[in-house]
This record gives C-alpha cells, sequence and structure tokens, in this order.
C-alpha cells in the first residue's frame, strides 16, 4: 500500500439528479441536433467515475445552453453509478465499481453474458456512442502531471490532435489499448477505414481545478474545430508524440517501482523499472519513457504504460 498523503480535493462531486433523464432514452445522455448539415460529435465524462473533470465539463456545456452550430451535440455521462460512490476518504476507490469502463466496449464483451454495473451500462449507451461520428472521452490522471492526448494511431486521429494543438503531449497506440478496448475504439471508431475521430484527453491530476478547467477548454476546442462552436484561438506549441510499447498488468501484490515515479520519466534500454514477484519490468529501448505508473498496484490493473518518442 502507498504511504502517500491523499492529495487535496479542490473540485468534488455534484448532484447529477437533474441531468439524469436527459432527452434520448438514455439516462444521462442529451442530444442537440441543429436541424443544419454537419457531424455528429459525442463529449463524454465520468467513464472512470473519480475523474471529476469530465463532469465539469459535461455540466459546463449543458448549464451554459452550448447548442451546435451545425450537426449534432451529444453530451453524455458514463459511470454515474461508480461516481455516486465517491469516499474523499478514498478518492481514488470510485474509479469504478466493477470493471474498467474504459476497457470492455468490443462486441464479444457488449454481447456476452456477464453482467456488471459497468457491463450494464455500456450496452445502454452502446447506441448513442456509435451514432457519434467525432468522440472526445475526457480523463484525468492520479499524478499530477501535464495534460496529454491518447489514441489509436490512425491518421485521422493525430491529424486532429496535432491540429488542436492543446495538450501538445500525444500518447499513440499502434496497436491500440492492448489491454481491452476503450470507448473511442467502440464499433466503427476501431477501423481504419472509419470516417470518425475518437480521441482521449487526459486533462491533469483528478481533484485539481486546473484540470477541470482545462477540460472545459479542450471540449469547446473540440467543437469548434467540427464547427459545432464559432472559432477559437489555438495556441502555437510545438508537439511531444510517444508510441506505447508495453502495459505492463500488474501480476502479484508485491509491484515496486525501483524509484518513485510520476510519469515523463526515462530509461536507458535494458534499465530496470519495476519488479513485480520475480518478473523484472526493464526498459525495451533507450529513452524509454513511463506514462500514468500507478499510484497503487491493484492486480489485474496496470501499473506502467511503457513508451518511446516519436519525433
Amino acid at each position: 500500500m502507498t504511504t502517500e498523503p491523499l492529495p487535496a480535493i479542490e473540485v468534488r462531486p455534484r448532484d447529477l439528479s437533474p441531468y439524469r433523464a436527459g432527452n434520448t432514452g438514455i439516462d444521462y445522455v442529451h442530444r442537440f441536433d441543429s436541424g443544419k448539415p454537419g457531424p455528429h460529435v459525442m463529449i463524454n465524462a465520468l467513464t472512470h467515475g473519480n475523474e471529476f473533470c469530465g463532469m465539469v465539463a459535461a455540466t459546463h456545456l449543458l448549464d451554459t445552453g452550448v447548442r451546435p452550430l451545425i450537426g449534432t451535440l451529444t453530451v453524455s455521462f458514463a459511470n454515474v453509478a461508480a461516481y455516486e460512490s465517491f469516499d474523499p476518504g478514498q478518492p481514488f476507490e470510485s474509479r469504478q465499481l466493477v470493471h474498467n469502463m474504459n476497457r470492455i466496449w468490443s462486441a464479444a464483451q457488449l454481447d456476452g453474458d456477464e453482467r456488471s454495473p459497468e457491463l450494464d451500462r455500456a450496452r445502454r449507451m452502446r447506441p448513442a456512442v456509435a451514432a457519434a461520428d467525432h468522440i472526445l472521452d475526457i480523463h484525468s490522471t492520479s499524478r499530477d502531471v501535464s495534460p496529454f492526448w491518447v489514441y489509436p494511431q490512425f491518421e485521422r486521429n493525430a491529424a486532429l490532435a496535432i491540429a488542436l494543438a492543446r495538450p501538445s503531449v500525444h500518447l499513440v497506440m499502434p496497436q491500440g489499448m492492448r489491454t481491452g478496448t476503450p470507448l473511442i475504439e467502440h464499433g466503427a471508431h476501431g477501423r481504419p477505414d472509419h470516417h470518425g475521430v475518437g480521441l482521449v484527453v487526459e486533462c491533469g491530476q483528478h481533484f485539481k481545478r486546473s484540470t477541470a478547467d482545462f477540460a472545459i477548454e479542450a471540449a469547446l476546442d473540440f467543437l469548434a474545430h467540427f464547427g459545432l462552436l464559432g472559432p477559437r484561438p489555438r495556441p502555437a506549441a510545438p508537439q511531444r508524440r510517444y508510441g506505447l510499447l508495453q502495459t505492463w498488468m500488474v501480476k502479484t501484490p508485491a509491484f515496486r517501482f525501483t524509484r518513485p515515479l510520476i510519469g515523463f520519466e526515462t530509461f536507458a534500454q535494458g534499465e530496470l523499472i519495476a519488479t513485480d514477484g520475480a518478473d523484472e519490468i526493464r526498459a525495451p529501448c533507450d529513452d524509454c519513457t513511463v506514462l500514468m505508473p500507478a499510484r497503487v498496484a491493484i492486480v489485474g490493473r496496470e501499473g506502467v504504460y511503457l513508451t518511446r518518442p516519436l519525433d
């Protein structure tokens, strides 16, 4: 168990019951049609229950009456059940109830017989996700690191992330997530020939106000890019792109990093990064960069992502 102090909770959950009914027949899913031709864009929040920045961004869109100038806008809250389990004394525990809701979007799992709150919710949301041309799934990180994109290595995703310019850091998945199917790869969005973009934006540490503020800006940028809102200024920033090499799933309670990590530390080829029982996790290349190292190692969950610079 970690002995780290709990982070300050600058953003706390709010009652989402006023948003439950929506207007789609799916709880917590809201859709607005401009009546004019254009793309269908989805802004999704709370794939993980303790990632409050998405909740802030989604409620901002709804509370301020954002409506699309063209096309259709869908605003959704995914894992509300996990969100409602939040305990400030254990703020990391409400990430999920049973399943990681960002790994279960394959047809095999959604069409299977297994049940859980996350699977049941994904099945209900499935038509809304499938209907969207372009999806922004808003996330945050347990560690206090700079925001970054995460997306499958399709040219359409890279081109949009670069065009939006912020965040300026990218985690590119050449072979997908490798540990399951995320929401942005559900159905047609997981095919190289699909026209639609699917991006995750990791906005910063879960409970910081600056993370929530960034999520709002990211959502507005995304909508403006597709013409659903008016133009917005785009910062000029050098882009840093990392390709995913390996995702280490924790095998034993003895998983340990060789030194404290928060993310974006680099290792030389062969350098020891962590141990997991008898297994050693070593850098597969020079300048191996670790992303999203687990704050607490939990057997069966991701322990660390190993990447390499692409540019």
